[in-house]
């Protein structure tokens, strides 16, 4: 598999998302309100959140989701065993497409995890 960078695939949307945030300001900041109530912590922990929508990210087959999430993912201290076990779900779900998006939200979260610190463990 070529290796796709994927903090890349989110600087390459940068400038159209600008773009779009200038065109439909209602539209883009009523999103970012959505999402900050989303994917905070709640009665499920924001890693379980950003897990859940990697998975969707891989069964939508959508790059810069599956960019998005996994450096969410990453930075909110989701291990690897989670992520490989969340992947694992998506196939079973999802069945051959998950088998070429699975390895792709697999790198992509390997690629920020690398570059992200570990927060605090939790007691």
């Amino acid at each position: 598999m070529s290796e796709v960078e994927y903090q890349q695939v989110l600087s390459d949307l940068a400038a159209p998302v600008a773009e779009l945030r200038r065109q439909i300001p209602e539209v883009w900041s009523a999103y970012a309100t959505m999402h900050r109530a989303a994917m905070g912590d709640g009665a499920l922990e924001a890693k379980h959140k950003e897990l859940i929508a990697l998975a969707v990210s891989i069964v939508k087959r959508c790059d810069g989701c599956i960019a998005s999430h996994a450096r969410g993912a990453a930075r909110r201290g989701a291990t690897p065993e989670e992520v490989a076990e969340m992947i694992g779900i998506t196939v079973l779900l999802d069945g051959g497409p998950a088998t070429v998006y699975g390895p792709r939200a697999w790198e992509a979260y390997q690629q920020f995890a690398a570059s992200t610190p570990r927060p605090p463990a939790q007691s």
